[in-house]
């Protein structure tokens, strides 16, 4: 199977539904981690596959009236609900990969779902996109060069992750860097501004997080 865009929606927070509801596309291929289907049914969609141990599933929500796939692993397991739902979306070979309701909430489960993006074993083509998203902020890795599309004044962090990051320059953001390196016991790189509707980070070598938050209209 082949598809475009597959959207996983977590069993996080989700802050704001209209602006959630913003991100999704008609032909997206949606995937709910156990818990996050409550996300997708607020929606008013409904989930392609249902992946996990349906523990966390809505009270309302009965399986058997369900007519999309349901993927359901034991409680006793080494993976997160969400790590599962990453892996079978892989498998799907799509361009895109983004991640609802993954922020927020508990500080651990927040920290889990940042660091499994950063899987070196996923393909990071230039063109494949994977990211944490919930219409206010959206997280993502640098590998070698990245766009931030966005409006004049969002916060844009850079934050280096696992080590220095070198060779950073960037355009389009107020406080530039040219070939410069940043540190992860330092925290130069927090709050930057974009300058515009577009900037663009390049980095030799490292891996770089990217945090942009953008403007509560």
């Amino acid at each position: 199977m082949f598809v475009k865009r597959t959207i996983i929606f977590a069993n996080g927070d989700l802050p704001d539904l209209e602006k959630a509801r913003a991100l999704l596309h008609d032909d997206d291929f949606i995937i709910a981690a156990d818990g996050g289907t409550r996300h997708v049914l607020a929606l008013g969609r409904i989930p392609n596959i249902i992946i996990g141990d349906l523990d966390s599933l809505p009270a309302n929500f009965e399986p058997s009236t369900f007519n999309g796939e349901i993927i359901r692993f034991s409680q006793d397991k080494n993976e997160t609900d969400l790590e599962l739902a990453i892996h079978h979306a892989l498998t799907l070979n799509p361009e895109q990969v983004i991640i609802l309701a993954a922020l927020g909430g508990r500080l651990d489960q927040t920290l889990g779902n940042i660091a499994l993006i950063s899987n070196p074993f996923i393909p990071h083509p230039s063109s494949f996109i994977l990211r944490l998203d919930d219409g206010i902020e959206e997280v993502f890795f640098c590998h070698d060069n990245c766009e931030i599309k966005g409006t004049s004044s969002e916060i844009v962090s850079l934050i280096p992750w696992q080590g220095e990051v070198a060779g950073i320059v960037t355009s389009g953001l107020k406080w530039a860097l040219q070939n410069e390196t940043l540190y992860p016991h330092k925290t130069r790189g927090i709050s930057n501004e974009m300058l515009g509707d577009l900037a663009t980070v390049q980095i030799k070598s490292g891996l770089l997080l990217i945090v942009h938050r953008r403007i509560n209209k």
